[in-house]
């Protein structure tokens, strides 16, 4: 079954093309996509109100891909769950899933590539190295894994997502495209485009080309320091796509979405907690509506970084609200199961190439 094309990588109207030989019609098209995405079924011959040609010889042609649950771990500390999950091809990726405040929606953060090109400096899953985009049914999959779940123990739905699992999104931008449509199709997961966030280093032309499709979704992007030779050294991205260029990009996106642009900044104290740094921000956002989102670094085992101590966190603070940059303190959860923002990579990439542990 892995050869063939798989149906979570389909919205109904594309499923029409492979499914072409069978003279499939839209409305039988939905519902397929309907049974395996939206309900999480997983046999074909079990849809209604569908050809039993079409129903039964289905399955010729398209499939359904599969990710293995090797571990789900519940969060000792706050509601967070995350998923470790393979690939057909035997590569491993995690997804978690995020409690919100209304009781019973969740947010799903997902992953868009098996490891990451990108190479900061202070996240897990930059030290994997890039290993493989993520193909768009194993995008879906992973939220298909999450609500079927949640579905089952009646514990609510999958409300809204955040690409900033695994890898970097605008690296994998056809397929992500791809996923959002599916994500948000009613037929599919039925996930309003403003519940979902794009995050991103900084490509800005995956930026432009977001900005240029008007979608309802959020952007996010990794600032980490307003200053280019302290960003270059945490986010190597700085030498290809200056984050002042970034913010231009950024500011489009904002003009032609109406969306403010999450900016998130990783407190790392001693490196990026300053006063310069307050300053070289509100002088990079000068012209750009945006909302500063702090996160403090979460602690990444063998790095040599950590968290700011609450002098410096509420002195950056109290400095950007001096300097009029709008500012929020996020919380990031499952530090304790490696959840949090930064801390995924899979068990067997955990250590950095050329230094893992052999058998």
């Amino acid at each position: 079954m892995q050869d063939r094309l798989k149906i979570q990588g389909f919205t109904p109207e594309r499923l029409m093309e492979p499914l072409a030989a069978l003279d499939a019609t839209l409305p039988e098209c939905r519902r397929i996509v309907a049974h395996v995405v939206q309900r999480g079924n997983d046999d074909l011959t079990a849809i209604t109100q569908v050809r039993a040609r079409v129903r039964d010889r289905a399955q010729e042609f398209v499939g359904i891909g599969r990710l293995e649950v090797i571990e789900r771990r519940a969060s000792a500390v706050d509601p967070f769950v995350k998923y470790l999950l393979k690939c057909p091809d035997g590569s491993e990726i995690e997804t978690v899933r995020i409690p919100l405040e209304k009781p019973g929606r969740f947010s799903v953060c997902v992953s868009s590539q098996v490891g990451c090109a990108m190479g900061c400096t202070f996240c897990a899953t930059g030290r994997m190295g890039f290993v493989r985009n993520l193909e768009t049914w194993e995008i879906v999959e992973q939220l298909r894994i999450v609500s079927r779940e949640l579905r089952a123990s009646g514990e609510g739905r999958v409300h809204g997502v955040v690409f900033q699992g695994m890898g970097e999104p605008l690296h994998n931008l056809d397929n992500v495209l791809e996923a959002l449509d599916i994500i948000s199709n009613p037929c599919g997961l039925a996930v309003d485009g403003r519940n979902v966030t794009v995050c991103t280093v900084g490509i800005g032309p995956g930026i432009e080309r977001l900005a240029s499709m008007k979608t309802r979704v959020r952007l996010g992007i990794s600032v980490t320091s307003a200053r280019a030779a302290v960003r270059r050294s945490l986010v190597p991205m700085e030498g290809r796509y200056p984050i002042r260029e970034v913010i231009k990009a950024a500011k489009l996106f904002y003009e032609r979405s109406g969306h403010l642009v999450m900016l998130a900044y990783a407190l790392m104290g001693g490196v990026n907690t300053g006063a310069d740094e307050a300053e070289a921000i509100a002088e990079l956002l000068r012209e750009m509506p945006a909302r500063l989102s702090l996160i403090e670094w979460n602690p990444v085992e063998g790095m040599p970084y950590r968290p700011p101590t609450e002098e410096e966190r509420s002195a950056f603070h109290d400095a950007l609200a001096r300097l009029g940059v709008p500012v929020v303190r996020r919380y990031s959860g499952g530090k304790d199961i490696g959840a949090a923002c930064g801390q995924l990579a899979t068990e067997s990439q955990r250590q950095p190439r050329g230094t893992r542990a052999t058998d």
